[in-house]
């Protein structure tokens, strides 16, 4: 029996939906480029107005002043308090995202809402919401896919893969990403003990 194939040409861009009309689209492609993308410009809280008045909600205390910040629809993004947005961390939210109070994404991470069927000839989009709940660590170039709920204080390790839900309190780690170990935190002994580097 001959196998099926793909055809690109069936595939229908209209069923992609900005949620926004074409100007505050533009206009956020504008902003997005000048004040986030743009490795000259890091201030957090002029980032948060600009993401307010584009329709994200946004909490106190949100840092962001790393550069090349990559948020597709701001209309489609709520940050709780004091989270943290990582350099090159890309929210690509074809749907909504929810990221709560002191979560911090790392560097090159990925939170992606979009995916496309490839068992359909016209390979349509699959797009799926994705929260991230309070307290979560999402790791340096590590992926959170659509669909995923990132539980309490879950951890999603360095360059990891996370396919199905975490449970809080769990580290995971791998493509798929997997539970490893329990999450414990504890308060530092010394607070104002100073670290310094060892070899």
């Amino acid at each position: 029996m001959e196998q099926l194939k793909t055809d690109l040409t069936k595939y229908n861009p209209g069923e992609f939906n900005r949620g926004a009309s074409t100007s505050k689209f533009l206009l956020w492609q504008i902003a997005h480029f000048l004040f986030f993308v743009n490795p000259f410009f890091g201030f957090s809280g002029l980032r948060c107005k600009i993401l307010r008045a584009f329709g994200a909600k946004i909490g106190k205390g949100v840092v962001m002043n790393k550069p090349h910040i990559n948020i597709k629809f701001p209309w489609r993004l709520t940050i709780g308090d004091h989270s943290w947005l990582g350099e090159r961390s890309w929210i690509y939210n074809l749907v909504q995202v929810e990221i709560g109070s002191h979560v911090n994404i790392a560097q090159g991470a990925f939170i992606l809402t979009g995916n496309h069927n490839f068992k359909s000839v016209e390979f349509e989009n699959i797009d799926k919401p994705i929260i991230i709940e309070d307290g979560v660590f999402i790791g340096a170039n590590a992926v959170v896919c659509g669909g995923v709920t990132c539980k309490s204080h879950s951890v999603l390790a360095v360059g990891s893969v996370a396919v199905k839900d975490m449970e809080p309190y769990k580290i995971y780690q791998g493509n798929p990403a997997m539970f490893k170990k329990d999450r414990e935190i504890a308060e530092r002994k010394n607070p104002n003990a100073v670290f310094t580097k060892t070899h």
